[in-house]
């Protein structure tokens, strides 16, 4: 792509409002995006620095599927507490637990921008990394591979005890703070390159 249509569509893209659910940048991912952005063959379209949902189980997406989001850690009694609130919101829904990884969509000036992108990305940990996209633009997907999904309320009734509820509070903070680490690995490299 020509550099000054790249550039162009990268400052249209800065400059937008942003579409996210939360209506801003995670603070966790804040620093990558700057970084990445500061170099002229990248710029940043969608990031998140990981995060735990509890969403209404649906095929197709659509609003409001949403009704909790949490991109820091969790406590038991915090979750317990918003699960509640959901079970007396809900009655017949089904809704499922999910914690997602880190993940990154990266435009690149060139392919050999995007492959060496990719490959800090796998350096630093984000496994699930690759170019998506070669037709208007390269575009490069970064993903770490931490991650848990099951199901949490069925026909409105809890599928799970405490027990369960405190092991799996525990495994999504441990996967949370893997992701976190990944973040500030891929800045590090990025750094270093400059």
């Amino acid at each position: 792509m020509p550099k000054d249509i790249f550039k162009k569509r990268k400052q249209d893209i800065l400059s937008k409002k942003d579409k996210s659910h939360r209506g801003k940048w995670d603070e966790k991912i804040l620093n990558l995006c700057k970084k990445i952005n500061s170099f002229d063959c990248y710029y940043t379209t969608s990031s998140c620095s990981g995060r735990i949902v509890l969403i209404i189980n649906k095929e197709r997406k659509q609003s409001g599927l949403f009704l909790k989001m949490y991109h820091n850690l969790i406590s038991f009694k915090g979750i317990k507490k918003d699960i509640e609130e959901i079970l007396n919101k809900i009655k017949k829904e089904d809704v499922k637990f999910k914690m997602e990884p880190c993940a990154l969509h990266v435009a690149c000036k060139g392919f050999k921008d995007a492959k060496e992108l990719c490959d800090k990305a796998k350096l630093a940990g984000w496994k699930k990394s690759g170019i998506i996209s070669i037709n208007k633009r390269f575009v490069v997907e970064l993903n770490s591979t931490e991650r848990l999904e099951f199901p949490i309320i069925k026909n409105g009734k809890l599928l799970v005890n405490d027990e369960f509820l405190r092991e799996i509070v525990k495994q999504s903070n441990k996967k949370l703070k893997k992701c976190w680490k990944k973040i500030q690995k891929l800045n590090k490299f990025l750094s270093d390159q400059k």
